[in-house]
């Protein structure tokens, strides 16, 4: 079954992958992802997986994109349909002129297809079973079989792909033949039976260069390691449990003394949430360096840990890699909002430091300053990643680190000041930017020592509950978190072609997405000025960038607009100026819906009114 008009298109097309979960298609899945970057054309992919196990239906998305686009375009030009539970919703969402790759051997009526697609069965259960007896060698294999297949069609260099097959099962030489071999039997019937290629295909180029392929939850451990970090507390929660595994494997690598062999680190599955944040705050007050990697509901369990941080002023560093609210239905899906939770977690008056990464190379970086940040402003940073990031592969810019970096502990007075006469008291300001002297402990047998409690206590530390004490800790608290905004990661700013009246602000993983659709936008006619937010509490050039235009857009993944909450409330904007483009469904937010929402906006303020058009 074929269309008048197809889609033709050289690197620049969206792949989906509908498989049942447990049914071993990830590994090829991620192959045929690798296989395009070796031809040296960028990659999108994502993960679409349920929260629940085997037998349920799973999605993988790849954007092949020369021009670098890696935030999710929305559509689909290719569905490769290997589950029947969902084949209407998935022959729905191809593109008109796409393509329907789906397994023929049985047939199917014509009422399940659609007139304006392309139709290509292949036989796939058939070719398996005449190879393959073994029913789980059949199950597998035929995802194989079906990567050879495509790569017919799409024209991908097959020694690109045994080269990756071989990497993977080197030293495996029966698995590596029985791969390739089932590599070659879809590539050979596609070849024989089909007209190949099709209108999409992969041409090799060069616009990888030296980026590197990784998971942001992997790089944000790593950054750990490289921050400082001996200590980390986990409790398993999706989407976050990959970084203690990732923390795990790279301290196994680097943090294992080379003459004896011993470990250098800790790592503790605590028997919760609490209890995890609360060997990370005990850790931290007595001198290590430590994180635990949370969700949204880990964080609702700490919040009263996390107050004792800021109360007590203990350094603690949380990776919260956030997901569509505390459900058990929605834990695998994708979203931004914890922003409000976890800038003012726990009770009474609290700020919290923020970090906003937009991929892996950032989130390595943030992941390894927030440690020096808990120091030296002596509480709770985080991380704030989410699943699009953390559990999905990215091309980004090789992670960096200079081996001169000396870490900075902050303001810790030592047995020699001590000595020297000098005034400690544990919540004394001596300088006017909120932050204290602390000691460790054991740091002098007779100076420097003091009771640690959360609220109720004088400069000291001694115990007080009087009216006038507790505003003056509070008030010095303020001072600290002002003190902060010199210290995060500033914003950056890109402003439009033409002077323009019009703003956007965005952070996290919208930031590929919003780079792309700038450009769809410009196409449009409409031109804005914009800033990636990377921190909280705000720099004061977040204010100004506002007060700079009439109206500002600002985007985010969650229904209540959180980010811009912060915003007003923060720097007392008038909300009517700050415009919300809002999406929530669980899936990363495309160039396509940020387009159409902030044009279609823009479309309207141009409109001329009917009572100046009369006039």
């Amino acid at each position: 079954m074929s269309v008048q008009s197809p889609i033709s298109s050289v690197n620049d097309f969206v792949v989906r992958f509908a498989n049942v979960n447990g049914s071993g298609s990830a590994s090829a899945n991620e192959l045929f992802a690798r296989s395009i970057l070796r031809h040296g054309v960028p990659v999108s992919p994502r993960n679409i997986f349920p929260s629940n196990i085997q037998g349920l239906p799973t999605w993988y998305e790849v954007r092949v994109t020369e021009d670098g686009h890696l935030g999710a375009r929305g559509g689909v030009d290719m569905m490769v349909a290997m589950n029947p539970q969902t084949w209407d919703k998935d022959v729905a969402s191809i593109e008109p002129g796409g393509y329907l790759f789906y397994d023929s051997t049985k047939p199917m009526p014509t009422s399940k297809f659609r007139e304006d697609i392309t139709v290509i069965g292949v036989p796939l259960t058939a070719i398996t079973n005449s190879t393959y007896t073994d029913p789980r060698q059949r199950q597998l294999f035929k995802n194989i079989i079906y990567l050879g297949a495509l790569c017919a069609l799409l024209d991908l260099d097959p020694k690109l792909v045994e080269q990756l097959i071989g990497e993977q099962y080197k030293g495996k030489e029966k698995l590596l033949s029985s791969n390739v071999h089932a590599l070659h039997l879809g590539r050979d019937w596609a070849l024989q039976n089909l007209k190949c290629p099709i209108g999409l295909r992969v041409k090799k180029s060069d616009k990888v260069g030296d980026r590197i392929f990784v998971e942001g939850n992997s790089a944000a451990a790593l950054g750990a390691v490289y921050g400082g970090a001996t200590v980390c507390a986990w409790y398993p929660i999706t989407p976050s449990s990959s970084v203690a595994e990732a923390f795990t494997s790279h301290c196994k690598k680097y943090r294992h003394d080379p003459e004896t062999g011993k470990a250098k680190y800790a790592i503790v599955q605590g028997e919760d949430e609490l209890a995890s944040i609360g060997i990370v705050i005990g850790a931290s007050w007595n001198g290590a360096r430590a994180f635990t990697a949370t969700s949204g509901p880990g964080i609702s369990l700490m919040t009263e840990f996390i107050g004792l941080s800021y109360f007590a002023e203990i350094p603690a560093v949380i990776m919260n890699i956030q997901r569509a609210g505390p459900s058990t239905g929605m834990p695998t899906r994708t979203q931004q909002c914890d922003v409000i939770a976890c800038a003012y977690a726990s009770h009474g008056d609290t700020k919290h430091v923020l970090l906003f990464p937009e991929d892996p190379a950032e989130a390595f970086e943030f992941a390894a300053a927030a440690f020096d940040l808990a120091e030296r402003l002596q509480t709770t940073i985080f991380l704030m990643l989410d699943l699009d990031i953390g559990m999905n592969h990215r091309l980004c810019r090789p992670l960096k680190w200079d081996d001169a970096k000396q870490y900075d502990r902050g303001k810790v007075m030592t047995a020699e000041m001590l000595d020297e006469g000098r005034d400690f008291g544990r919540y004394l300001d001596v300088d006017g930017d909120g932050i204290p002297y602390r000691t460790y402990p054991g740091t002098h047998p007779t100076k420097g020592s003091y009771f640690t409690r959360g609220t109720s206590r004088d400069r000291y530390a001694r115990y007080s509950e009087e009216g006038a004490v507790y505003a003056d800790n509070m008030q010095r608290l303020v001072r600290k978190f002002e003190t902060a905004q010199d210290m995060v990661p500033r914003p950056l700013q890109a402003n439009a072609a033409k002077p323009t009246k019009y703003g956007v602000l965005y952070f996290g993983s919208t930031s590929p997405a919003m780079d792309e659709a700038i450009g769809i936008l410009e196409a449009r006619g409409h031109q804005l000025d914009r800033m990636r937010i990377r921190a909280f509490p705000f720099h004061s050039s977040v204010a100004s960038f506002i007060a700079d235009h009439d109206f500002v857009y600002v985007v985010e993944q969650n229904r209540d607009a959180q980010l811009r909450q912060l915003i007003v409330n923060e720097n007392g904007i008038d909300p009517v100026r700050l415009v919300p483009i809002l999406h929530y469904d669980g899936t990363p937010i495309t160039a396509r819906f940020i387009a159409n929402a902030i044009g279609d906006h823009q479309d309207h303020l141009k409109v001329t009114p009917l009572r100046k058009a009369v006039t």
